[in-house]
């Protein structure tokens, strides 16, 4: 318990302090959040002191610390799920089913066309085309849902049309991606049965239809008898424990603990004091503590000194290059063909263009199945760190403010 507390106590104080840092240079604060897991992880702080690091973060002293931070991420989550505006996305329906579609499609297919390239020289012996193609693809084309949430959540944008489209089309990007990772580890010899994916995906049925049609209508006749009254503490409990046993639901399934999380916020009431309360008491403890550690996490598991050479760097570029058209092309095309602007479209790209945490749990299931080498993986971590950073300048380069601002913005105009 000690060393536990002594890893928070730094893994807090690193991260406060590169998230600070991430925003006087206008990043988004998680992008600093898992820069402070790299400096902590085996690139900076392992190679400058490879005794005090085995010292304060072994291997073996990590599980603890991995749960606590994947708690943080579901409650997280479902906080977003439960200010999720549905009257948004029905506004949004054409647009969000096409941009979802196109944006796992796009850059799937460029990927699949880069597979055999990237096979020949980077892929252990012994891997199948196929297998290898489908985790490829997945890598480039999934999007970080958490990362885009964080960003979203920081720019007062999670309510706006624009911020529940992209979350909506990255929520439907990443039950695709999943899925799809589920046929590539079937096709890995030892790996899995030929029957996990089609009784998954009936479980995964059977779980859409009990939230939607059970719980969800449950949560509308509660809001009936008690809206009035304020969110007592035995509610809250009962909600933390539905949220929990959601995840439990989709981990079980295989899909993933934080789609779980997320549908239960999206079921939750929509009760503008409730929600208000649920974040003052979620929020604090989620943000400041639970949620840094997850990054921190997953930064300290990444490998950048892998990479060295001009030919590994070109072909990273080249992996950069695929990602950036194939996403934000998909999304840009599909918001354009839908009706909306030009700068709608280049920002819809841009936020479902980040890849950051969810991608790095893909790629380190794709390492650990033996289908990535170590340095394909840090080419495509690096892939998912410079496209994350790349969402916050563009937003800013397009004009696209926090909330905030565009309501300020939109009352002067009708007060003129």
């Amino acid at each position: 318990m000690t060393l536990l507390l002594l890893q928070m106590t730094v893994v807090l104080l690193i991260t406060l302090l590169c998230g600070w840092i991430a925003r006087r240079l206008g990043q988004a604060r998680v992008i600093g959040e898992i820069a402070g897991g790299i400096l902590l992880g085996p690139s900076v702080f392992g190679r400058i002191a490879p005794h005090a690091s085995a010292l304060l973060f072994p291997p073996s002293s990590l599980g603890p610390f991995d749960v606590l931070s994947t708690v943080g991420l579901i409650l997280f989550l479902f906080l977003i799920g439960s200010q999720l505006d549905v009257e948004h996305l029905r506004r949004n329906k054409s647009t969000a089913t096409l941009a979802s579609g196109l944006s796992i499609l796009l850059p799937f297919l460029m990927a699949a066309a880069l597979a055999p390239s990237l096979r020949s020289r980077f892929v252990p012996d012994g891997v199948g085309a196929l297998p290898f193609a489908l985790f490829l693809g997945v890598s480039i084309s999934i999007t970080a849902f958490p990362v885009l949430a964080r960003i979203l959540e920081e720019r007062q944008m999670q309510s706006t049309s624009l911020g529940t489209t992209a979350l909506m089309c990255a929520a439907v990007d990443d039950v695709s991606a999943w899925t799809l990772l589920a046929v590539a580890l079937a096709l890995i010899p030892h790996s899995a049965s030929s029957m996990v994916l089609p009784y998954r995906l009936l479980w995964l049925g059977i779980y859409l239809i009990f939230m939607v049609g059970v719980v969800r209508p449950l949560g509308k006749r509660l809001v009936r008898h008690n809206s009035r009254f304020s969110l007592s503490y035995e509610l809250l409990g009962i909600i933390v424990a539905v949220t929990l046993a959601s995840a439990a639901a989709t981990e079980a399934i295989g899909v993933h603990p934080l789609f779980g999380a997320f549908l239960a916020g999206v079921c939750f009431p929509r009760v503008q004091h409730w929600q208000g309360k649920l974040r003052a008491h979620l929020e604090m403890i989620v943000s400041v503590l639970l949620l840094p550690l997850f990054f921190a996490l997953t930064g300290m598991r990444t490998r950048l000194d892998l990479l060295s050479g001009t030919r590994i760097w070109f072909w990273t570029a080249v992996v950069l290059a695929v990602a950036v058209a194939g996403k934000m092309g998909g999304a840009v095309l599909a918001a354009r063909w839908t009706g909306e602007s030009w700068k709608n479209a280049l920002a819809l790209g841009a936020l479902l263009n980040t890849r950051g945490l969810v991608e790095l749990i893909v790629l380190n299931i794709a390492y650990n199945a033996g289908v990535f080498s170590p340095t394909l993986f840090s080419m495509l971590v690096v892939m998912a760190l410079i496209t994350t950073m790349m969402t916050t300048p563009i937003l800013n380069l397009l004009g696209v403010r926090h909330a905030g601002s565009q309501n300020q913005d939109r009352a002067i105009r009708e007060a003129a």
